[in-house]
Protein backbone atom coordinates (compact mmCIF):
# COMPACT_ATOMS: atom_id res chain seq x y z
CA UNK A 1 0.00 0.00 0.00
CA UNK A 2 1.41 3.77 -0.78
CA UNK A 3 0.62 7.12 0.42
CA UNK A 4 2.79 8.57 -2.52
CA UNK A 5 3.72 7.76 -5.77
CA UNK A 6 7.03 7.53 -7.38
CA UNK A 7 8.06 10.46 -9.83
CA UNK A 8 5.99 10.58 -13.26
CA UNK A 9 7.08 8.96 -16.58
CA UNK A 10 5.96 9.71 -20.13
CA UNK A 11 3.90 7.20 -21.72
CA UNK A 12 4.04 7.38 -25.37
CA UNK A 13 0.60 5.41 -25.44
CA UNK A 14 -2.88 6.10 -24.40
CA UNK A 15 -3.67 5.07 -20.76
CA UNK A 16 -5.95 2.32 -20.02
CA UNK A 17 -9.06 3.27 -18.11
CA UNK A 18 -8.07 1.96 -15.32
CA UNK A 19 -5.41 2.82 -12.71
CA UNK A 20 -4.59 0.64 -9.74
CA UNK A 21 -3.60 3.10 -6.87
CA UNK A 22 -1.59 1.53 -4.19
CA UNK A 23 -0.92 -2.45 -4.19
CA UNK A 24 -1.31 -4.63 -0.93
CA UNK A 25 -4.04 -7.48 -0.37
CA UNK A 26 -6.55 -4.96 -1.65
CA UNK A 27 -4.66 -3.78 -4.54
CA UNK A 28 -4.05 -7.28 -5.30
CA UNK A 29 -7.30 -8.30 -5.21
CA UNK A 30 -8.50 -5.27 -7.77
CA UNK A 31 -5.46 -6.26 -9.96
CA UNK A 32 -6.51 -9.83 -9.85
CA UNK A 33 -10.02 -9.02 -10.78
CA UNK A 34 -9.58 -6.74 -13.45
CA UNK A 35 -7.68 -9.33 -15.15
CA UNK A 36 -10.00 -11.65 -14.93
CA UNK A 37 -12.49 -9.06 -16.17
CA UNK A 38 -10.39 -8.82 -19.47
CA UNK A 39 -9.60 -4.87 -18.41
CA UNK A 40 -6.71 -2.99 -19.26
CA UNK A 41 -5.20 -1.77 -15.92
CA UNK A 42 -1.92 0.35 -15.09
CA UNK A 43 -0.33 0.35 -11.60
CA UNK A 44 0.64 2.95 -8.72
CA UNK A 45 2.92 2.11 -5.68
CA UNK A 46 5.66 4.11 -3.96
CA UNK A 47 6.80 0.72 -2.47
CA UNK A 48 6.32 -2.57 -4.33
CA UNK A 49 7.32 -5.25 -3.38
CA UNK A 50 8.69 -8.15 -4.78
CA UNK A 51 5.51 -10.08 -5.20
CA UNK A 52 3.86 -7.12 -6.28
CA UNK A 53 6.23 -6.96 -9.19
CA UNK A 54 5.78 -10.56 -9.99
CA UNK A 55 2.34 -10.13 -9.97
CA UNK A 56 1.83 -7.12 -12.30
CA UNK A 57 4.40 -8.45 -14.96
CA UNK A 58 2.18 -11.73 -14.98
CA UNK A 59 -0.80 -9.82 -15.10
CA UNK A 60 0.79 -7.39 -18.29
CA UNK A 61 0.09 -4.61 -16.25
CA UNK A 62 2.11 -1.77 -16.72
CA UNK A 63 3.12 0.89 -14.48
CA UNK A 64 1.12 3.95 -14.45
CA UNK A 65 1.67 7.99 -13.98
CA UNK A 66 -0.26 10.82 -12.21
CA UNK A 67 -0.21 12.65 -15.28
CA UNK A 68 -2.17 10.10 -17.59
CA UNK A 69 -5.97 10.46 -17.90
CA UNK A 70 -7.16 7.38 -16.74
CA UNK A 71 -11.65 7.07 -16.28
CA UNK A 72 -11.65 5.10 -13.01
CA UNK A 73 -9.27 5.18 -10.32
CA UNK A 74 -9.35 2.38 -7.33
CA UNK A 75 -7.82 3.52 -4.59
CA UNK A 76 -6.42 1.34 -1.86
CA UNK A 77 -8.25 2.12 1.90
CA UNK A 78 -4.91 3.05 3.20
CA UNK A 79 -4.53 6.09 0.71
CA UNK A 80 -6.18 9.62 2.37
CA UNK A 81 -9.16 10.71 0.44
CA UNK A 82 -7.46 14.15 -0.01
CA UNK A 83 -3.90 12.81 -1.03
CA UNK A 84 -2.75 15.24 -3.77
CA UNK A 85 -2.46 12.36 -6.34
CA UNK A 86 -5.69 11.50 -5.78
CA UNK A 87 -7.29 14.71 -6.45
CA UNK A 88 -4.61 15.34 -9.29
CA UNK A 89 -6.52 12.55 -10.88
CA UNK A 90 -10.00 13.60 -10.41
CA UNK A 91 -8.78 16.80 -11.35
CA UNK A 92 -8.21 15.31 -14.93
CA UNK A 93 -11.83 13.79 -15.11
CA UNK A 94 -11.00 10.18 -12.99
CA UNK A 95 -13.22 8.73 -10.98
CA UNK A 96 -11.89 8.08 -7.74
CA UNK A 97 -13.47 4.34 -6.18
CA UNK A 98 -12.21 1.55 -3.77
CA UNK A 99 -12.25 -2.06 -4.26
CA UNK A 100 -16.30 -2.37 -3.02
CA UNK A 101 -17.78 0.22 -5.17
CA UNK A 102 -15.70 -2.05 -8.39
CA UNK A 103 -17.60 -5.09 -6.75
CA UNK A 104 -20.76 -4.10 -6.41
CA UNK A 105 -20.48 -2.38 -10.18
CA UNK A 106 -19.42 -5.56 -11.64
CA UNK A 107 -21.65 -8.02 -9.99
CA UNK A 108 -25.00 -6.31 -9.26
CA UNK A 109 -26.71 -9.66 -9.02
CA UNK A 110 -24.81 -10.42 -5.51
CA UNK A 111 -26.57 -8.75 -2.79
CA UNK A 112 -23.93 -6.71 -0.44
CA UNK A 113 -24.75 -6.99 3.68
CA UNK A 114 -22.48 -4.26 5.01
CA UNK A 115 -21.23 -3.96 8.47
CA UNK A 116 -19.63 -1.37 9.52
CA UNK A 117 -18.71 0.15 13.40
CA UNK A 118 -16.24 1.05 15.79
CA UNK A 119 -15.79 -2.37 16.88
CA UNK A 120 -17.20 -5.73 16.77
CA UNK A 121 -17.72 -5.34 13.17
CA UNK A 122 -15.34 -7.69 12.18
CA UNK A 123 -16.87 -10.55 14.62
CA UNK A 124 -20.63 -9.66 13.29
CA UNK A 125 -19.59 -9.96 9.89
CA UNK A 126 -18.27 -13.28 10.08
CA UNK A 127 -20.73 -14.26 12.05
CA UNK A 128 -23.56 -13.32 9.80
CA UNK A 129 -21.57 -15.07 6.82
CA UNK A 130 -22.08 -18.12 8.99
CA UNK A 131 -25.58 -17.91 9.86
CA UNK A 132 -26.90 -17.07 6.34
CA UNK A 133 -24.97 -20.05 5.19
CA UNK A 134 -26.60 -22.19 8.56
CA UNK A 135 -30.05 -21.14 6.17
CA UNK A 136 -28.90 -22.72 3.11
CA UNK A 137 -27.28 -19.65 1.68
CA UNK A 138 -24.43 -19.10 -0.42
CA UNK A 139 -22.63 -16.44 1.29
CA UNK A 140 -19.04 -15.54 2.09
CA UNK A 141 -17.46 -12.94 4.36
CA UNK A 142 -14.73 -10.38 2.75
CA UNK A 143 -13.43 -6.64 2.50
CA UNK A 144 -11.33 -5.32 5.53
CA UNK A 145 -11.34 -8.60 6.62
CA UNK A 146 -9.46 -11.51 4.92
CA UNK A 147 -9.98 -11.86 2.13
CA UNK A 148 -10.45 -8.86 -0.01
CA UNK A 149 -14.13 -9.02 -1.90
CA UNK A 150 -12.97 -9.30 -4.99
CA UNK A 151 -11.24 -12.80 -4.52
CA UNK A 152 -14.94 -13.72 -3.26
CA UNK A 153 -17.44 -12.03 -5.11
CA UNK A 154 -18.18 -14.52 -7.79
CA UNK A 155 -18.28 -17.86 -5.22
CA UNK A 156 -21.48 -16.34 -3.79
CA UNK A 157 -25.27 -15.27 -4.00
CA UNK A 158 -24.47 -12.82 -0.69
CA UNK A 159 -21.60 -11.48 0.09
CA UNK A 160 -21.08 -9.70 3.82
CA UNK A 161 -18.44 -6.54 3.78
CA UNK A 162 -17.08 -5.85 6.87
CA UNK A 163 -16.25 -2.00 6.03
CA UNK A 164 -13.66 0.23 7.61
CA UNK A 165 -14.47 4.10 7.46
CA UNK A 166 -11.46 4.27 4.90
CA UNK A 167 -13.13 2.38 2.61
CA UNK A 168 -16.51 4.39 3.18
CA UNK A 169 -14.48 7.17 1.80
CA UNK A 170 -15.11 5.81 -1.38
CA UNK A 171 -17.98 3.55 -1.81
CA UNK A 172 -19.60 5.58 -4.65
CA UNK A 173 -23.16 5.63 -2.73
CA UNK A 174 -22.67 1.69 -3.31
CA UNK A 175 -26.25 0.14 -2.41
CA UNK A 176 -26.27 -2.42 0.71
CA UNK A 177 -29.89 -3.85 1.40
CA UNK A 178 -29.14 -4.49 4.59
CA UNK A 179 -26.01 -2.42 6.58
CA UNK A 180 -25.09 -2.68 10.24
CA UNK A 181 -23.57 -0.12 12.49
CA UNK A 182 -22.27 -1.85 15.29
CA UNK A 183 -21.67 1.32 17.32
CA UNK A 184 -20.12 4.55 17.07
CA UNK A 185 -17.24 5.42 19.21
CA UNK A 186 -13.81 7.32 18.51
CA UNK A 187 -10.90 5.69 16.12
CA UNK A 188 -8.80 6.76 13.40
CA UNK A 189 -8.23 10.70 14.69
CA UNK A 190 -5.16 10.54 13.10
CA UNK A 191 -6.38 9.78 9.47
CA UNK A 192 -10.24 12.03 9.66
CA UNK A 193 -8.58 14.79 11.92
CA UNK A 194 -12.17 15.20 14.11
CA UNK A 195 -14.59 12.48 15.40
CA UNK A 196 -17.50 13.97 13.68
CA UNK A 197 -15.46 13.75 10.08
CA UNK A 198 -14.61 10.15 11.52
CA UNK A 199 -18.61 9.37 11.74
CA UNK A 200 -19.27 10.82 8.47
CA UNK A 201 -16.91 8.76 6.64
CA UNK A 202 -19.00 6.02 9.02
CA UNK A 203 -22.36 6.87 7.87
CA UNK A 204 -21.53 6.43 4.16
CA UNK A 205 -22.78 2.99 4.89
CA UNK A 206 -26.49 4.31 4.29
CA UNK A 207 -25.85 6.46 1.09
CA UNK A 208 -26.92 3.99 -1.97
CA UNK A 209 -29.76 2.19 0.65
CA UNK A 210 -33.06 2.72 -1.58
CA UNK A 211 -36.71 2.72 0.07
CA UNK A 212 -37.21 -0.78 1.97
CA UNK A 213 -33.83 -0.92 2.36
CA UNK A 214 -32.95 -1.65 6.50
CA UNK A 215 -30.29 -0.01 8.46
CA UNK A 216 -29.68 -2.04 11.75
CA UNK A 217 -28.07 0.42 14.59
CA UNK A 218 -27.56 -0.58 18.35
CA UNK A 219 -29.78 1.70 21.24
CA UNK A 220 -30.21 5.20 19.95
CA UNK A 221 -29.24 6.46 23.55
CA UNK A 222 -25.80 4.99 22.29
CA UNK A 223 -25.64 7.59 19.18
CA UNK A 224 -25.36 11.40 19.99
CA UNK A 225 -24.16 14.57 18.56
CA UNK A 226 -26.31 16.10 15.77
CA UNK A 227 -24.48 15.15 12.62
CA UNK A 228 -26.45 11.54 13.33
CA UNK A 229 -29.87 12.55 13.40
CA UNK A 230 -30.33 12.11 9.56
CA UNK A 231 -29.41 8.48 10.02
CA UNK A 232 -31.59 8.21 13.34
CA UNK A 233 -34.57 9.42 11.25
CA UNK A 234 -34.08 7.53 8.17
CA UNK A 235 -37.55 5.31 7.63
CA UNK A 236 -36.40 1.99 7.72
CA UNK A 237 -33.99 1.76 10.57
CA UNK A 238 -34.05 -0.94 13.18
CA UNK A 239 -32.38 -0.55 16.70
CA UNK A 240 -31.07 -4.13 17.79
CA UNK A 241 -30.56 -4.80 22.18
CA UNK A 242 -27.31 -5.61 23.02
CA UNK A 243 -27.53 -9.25 24.99
CA UNK A 244 -31.02 -10.16 23.88
CA UNK A 245 -30.53 -12.32 20.93
CA UNK A 246 -33.69 -12.74 18.70
CA UNK A 247 -35.96 -12.19 15.70
CA UNK A 248 -37.53 -8.38 14.59
CA UNK A 249 -40.64 -9.83 16.13
CA UNK A 250 -39.07 -10.45 19.19
CA UNK A 251 -39.15 -14.12 19.14
CA UNK A 252 -35.98 -15.51 21.43
CA UNK A 253 -33.06 -17.42 19.30
CA UNK A 254 -30.39 -18.31 21.98
CA UNK A 255 -29.66 -16.80 25.49
CA UNK A 256 -26.37 -15.19 25.75
CA UNK A 257 -24.92 -17.65 27.99
CA UNK A 258 -25.13 -20.73 25.24
CA UNK A 259 -22.93 -18.91 22.97
CA UNK A 260 -19.79 -20.19 22.36
CA UNK A 261 -16.54 -19.34 23.95
CA UNK A 262 -15.22 -15.80 21.81
CA UNK A 263 -18.84 -14.78 20.19
CA UNK A 264 -20.11 -11.31 21.89
CA UNK A 265 -23.55 -10.92 22.74
CA UNK A 266 -23.90 -7.82 21.21
CA UNK A 267 -22.39 -9.17 17.80
CA UNK A 268 -25.20 -12.16 17.50
CA UNK A 269 -28.05 -9.90 18.19
CA UNK A 270 -27.23 -7.59 15.18
CA UNK A 271 -26.16 -10.82 12.84
CA UNK A 272 -29.26 -12.72 13.94
CA UNK A 273 -30.97 -9.63 12.54
CA UNK A 274 -28.88 -8.65 9.57
CA UNK A 275 -29.24 -12.27 8.87
CA UNK A 276 -33.19 -12.54 9.35
CA UNK A 277 -33.26 -9.59 6.86
CA UNK A 278 -31.07 -10.39 4.00
CA UNK A 279 -32.89 -13.77 3.73
CA UNK A 280 -36.16 -11.27 3.08
CA UNK A 281 -34.30 -9.92 0.39
CA UNK A 282 -33.48 -12.80 -1.05
CA UNK A 283 -37.07 -14.38 -1.10
CA UNK A 284 -36.15 -17.44 0.83
CA UNK A 285 -38.29 -18.90 3.54
CA UNK A 286 -36.39 -21.18 6.10
CA UNK A 287 -38.79 -23.37 8.35
CA UNK A 288 -38.32 -22.64 11.92
CA UNK A 289 -36.07 -19.68 11.38
CA UNK A 290 -35.67 -19.31 14.79
CA UNK A 291 -34.43 -22.61 15.36
CA UNK A 292 -31.99 -22.78 12.40
CA UNK A 293 -30.34 -19.84 13.33
CA UNK A 294 -29.90 -21.06 17.01
CA UNK A 295 -28.05 -23.96 15.97
CA UNK A 296 -25.88 -21.36 13.29
CA UNK A 297 -25.37 -19.03 16.46
CA UNK A 298 -24.02 -22.59 19.20
CA UNK A 299 -21.79 -23.73 15.85
CA UNK A 300 -20.46 -20.33 15.28
CA UNK A 301 -16.33 -19.98 14.81
CA UNK A 302 -15.81 -16.76 17.26
CA UNK A 303 -13.24 -14.44 14.50
CA UNK A 304 -9.22 -15.48 15.29
CA UNK A 305 -7.55 -12.50 17.45
CA UNK A 306 -10.75 -11.09 18.89
CA UNK A 307 -10.53 -11.69 22.45
CA UNK A 308 -9.22 -15.46 22.36
CA UNK A 309 -7.70 -17.12 24.84
CA UNK A 310 -4.01 -18.66 23.57
CA UNK A 311 -3.04 -20.38 26.45
CA UNK A 312 -3.53 -21.23 30.18
CA UNK A 313 -1.20 -22.00 33.12
CA UNK A 314 -2.35 -23.00 36.21
CA UNK A 315 -5.67 -20.41 36.19
CA UNK A 316 -3.79 -17.47 34.33
CA UNK A 317 -5.61 -17.03 31.30
CA UNK A 318 -3.71 -15.69 28.31
CA UNK A 319 -6.10 -13.67 26.33
CA UNK A 320 -4.98 -11.86 22.79
CA UNK A 321 -7.22 -9.42 21.18
CA UNK A 322 -4.44 -7.12 19.29
CA UNK A 323 -7.32 -5.84 17.65
CA UNK A 324 -8.71 -3.48 20.52
CA UNK A 325 -6.95 -0.56 19.50
CA UNK A 326 -10.28 1.55 19.67
CA UNK A 327 -11.40 2.37 23.18
CA UNK A 328 -14.90 0.87 23.15
CA UNK A 329 -12.95 -1.99 22.01
CA UNK A 330 -10.53 -2.13 24.73
CA UNK A 331 -13.08 -1.25 26.94
CA UNK A 332 -15.16 -4.82 25.91
CA UNK A 333 -12.13 -6.78 25.98
CA UNK A 334 -11.23 -5.09 30.40
CA UNK A 335 -14.71 -5.79 31.09
CA UNK A 336 -14.48 -9.57 29.98
CA UNK A 337 -11.50 -10.48 31.30
CA UNK A 338 -11.41 -12.25 34.76
CA UNK A 339 -9.82 -10.25 37.59
CA UNK A 340 -7.22 -9.93 38.94
CA UNK A 341 -5.93 -8.39 35.28
CA UNK A 342 -2.33 -7.91 34.01
CA UNK A 343 -2.96 -5.64 31.45
CA UNK A 344 -0.30 -5.23 28.23
CA UNK A 345 -0.33 -2.24 26.23
CA UNK A 346 1.40 -0.46 23.47
CA UNK A 347 2.08 0.20 19.93
CA UNK A 348 1.66 4.09 18.28
CA UNK A 349 -1.36 6.29 19.63
CA UNK A 350 -4.14 6.94 17.18
CA UNK A 351 -6.06 9.15 19.24
CA UNK A 352 -7.93 6.43 21.64
CA UNK A 353 -9.97 8.30 24.28
CA UNK A 354 -8.03 6.66 28.08
CA UNK A 355 -10.40 8.27 30.88
CA UNK A 356 -13.15 5.39 29.94
CA UNK A 357 -10.37 2.91 29.95
CA UNK A 358 -9.35 4.35 33.19
CA UNK A 359 -12.94 4.01 35.01
CA UNK A 360 -13.46 0.45 33.38
CA UNK A 361 -10.07 -0.94 34.53
CA UNK A 362 -10.70 0.29 38.05
CA UNK A 363 -10.84 -2.76 40.68
CA UNK A 364 -10.49 -5.15 37.68
CA UNK A 365 -6.45 -4.41 36.52
CA UNK A 366 -3.61 -5.06 39.05
CA UNK A 367 -0.55 -3.77 36.77
CA UNK A 368 -0.03 -2.25 33.65
CA UNK A 369 2.77 -3.78 31.08
CA UNK A 370 3.76 -1.28 28.83
CA UNK A 371 5.80 -1.51 25.26
CA UNK A 372 6.41 -0.29 22.06
CA UNK A 373 6.06 3.63 21.04
CA UNK A 374 3.63 4.80 22.82
CA UNK A 375 2.38 2.15 25.65
CA UNK A 376 5.13 4.29 28.33
CA UNK A 377 2.83 6.82 27.98
CA UNK A 378 -0.48 5.24 27.75
CA UNK A 379 0.68 3.37 31.20
CA UNK A 380 1.72 7.23 32.96
CA UNK A 381 -1.92 8.31 31.43
CA UNK A 382 -3.70 5.46 33.22
CA UNK A 383 -2.50 5.54 36.38
CA UNK A 384 -2.00 2.00 37.16
CA UNK A 385 0.97 0.34 38.79
CA UNK A 386 3.39 -0.66 35.81
CA UNK A 387 6.22 -1.69 34.00
CA UNK A 388 7.87 -1.19 31.15
CA UNK A 389 9.38 -3.46 28.48
CA UNK A 390 12.21 -1.65 26.56
CA UNK A 391 12.97 -4.25 23.60
CA UNK A 392 12.55 -2.60 20.21
CA UNK A 393 11.96 -5.81 18.16
CA UNK A 394 8.42 -7.44 18.34
CA UNK A 395 9.23 -10.60 19.25
CA UNK A 396 11.72 -10.25 21.77
CA UNK A 397 9.07 -7.40 23.55
CA UNK A 398 6.62 -9.99 23.45
CA UNK A 399 8.37 -12.74 24.99
CA UNK A 400 9.75 -10.02 27.66
CA UNK A 401 5.77 -8.80 28.12
CA UNK A 402 4.56 -12.17 29.14
CA UNK A 403 7.81 -13.26 31.40
CA UNK A 404 7.01 -9.81 33.32
CA UNK A 405 2.51 -10.64 33.35
CA UNK A 406 3.02 -13.20 35.06
CA UNK A 407 5.63 -12.44 37.88
CA UNK A 408 2.42 -10.25 38.76
CA UNK A 409 0.13 -12.58 39.12
CA UNK A 410 2.03 -14.63 41.82
CA UNK A 411 -1.63 -16.43 42.60
CA UNK A 412 -1.38 -18.31 39.75
CA UNK A 413 -4.66 -16.93 38.77
CA UNK A 414 -5.99 -14.26 36.81
CA UNK A 415 -5.94 -12.73 33.31
CA UNK A 416 -2.74 -11.51 31.24
CA UNK A 417 -4.65 -9.47 28.08
CA UNK A 418 -3.02 -7.89 25.43
CA UNK A 419 -5.61 -4.94 24.48
CA UNK A 420 -2.96 -2.43 23.51
CA UNK A 421 -4.85 0.42 22.33
CA UNK A 422 -2.47 1.33 19.90
CA UNK A 423 -1.95 0.45 16.67
CA UNK A 424 0.93 -2.42 16.00
CA UNK A 425 2.73 -0.44 13.27
CA UNK A 426 5.76 0.62 15.67
CA UNK A 427 7.00 -2.82 15.97
CA UNK A 428 4.75 -5.10 13.63
CA UNK A 429 3.66 -5.26 9.89
CA UNK A 430 0.23 -5.67 11.28
CA UNK A 431 -2.60 -6.22 14.22
CA UNK A 432 -2.12 -9.83 13.17
CA UNK A 433 1.84 -10.51 13.52
CA UNK A 434 1.54 -8.69 16.62
CA UNK A 435 -1.28 -11.34 18.11
CA UNK A 436 1.03 -14.25 16.69
CA UNK A 437 4.03 -12.88 18.25
CA UNK A 438 2.14 -12.56 21.44
CA UNK A 439 0.83 -16.70 21.31
CA UNK A 440 4.31 -17.35 20.32
CA UNK A 441 6.06 -15.91 23.60
CA UNK A 442 2.51 -17.70 25.75
CA UNK A 443 3.37 -20.81 24.56
CA UNK A 444 7.29 -20.63 25.27
CA UNK A 445 6.54 -19.39 28.41
CA UNK A 446 3.95 -22.03 29.07
CA UNK A 447 6.44 -24.59 27.54
CA UNK A 448 8.96 -23.75 29.87
CA UNK A 449 6.84 -23.82 33.22
CA UNK A 450 6.32 -27.65 32.30
CA UNK A 451 9.37 -28.63 31.44
CA UNK A 452 10.68 -27.13 35.08
CA UNK A 453 7.45 -29.25 36.68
Amino acid sequence: MTDRTPPTSSHPHSAPPWLIYGLGRSGRGVARFLHAEGLQAEWLDARPGPEDHALMQELGFAPGAVDRPYRTVVAAPGVPIDHPDLLALAAQGAEIIGEVALAARQRPSVMLVGVTGTAGKGGTTTLTAQLLRACGVAALEGGNIDPPLLDVIDRCEAAVVELSSFQLERIAATRFPVAVMTNLGVDHLDRHGSVKSYHAAKLHIADGQEPGDLLLLPPADTLSGEHLRPLLARPQVRHFEPHRIALADGTPVLDAADLPAGVHPTNAAAAVLAAEAALGKLGQRVPDLSGTLAQGLRQARPLGGRFEEVGRWREVRFIEDSIATRTIAVQSALEQARPPVVWVVGGRDKGAELAPLRDAAQGRVRHVIAYGEDGPRFAQELGFPQTTVAAQDGQAAMTEVVAQAVRHLPEGQGTVLLAPIGTSFDLFANYQERGAAFRAAVQTWISGQEEQA
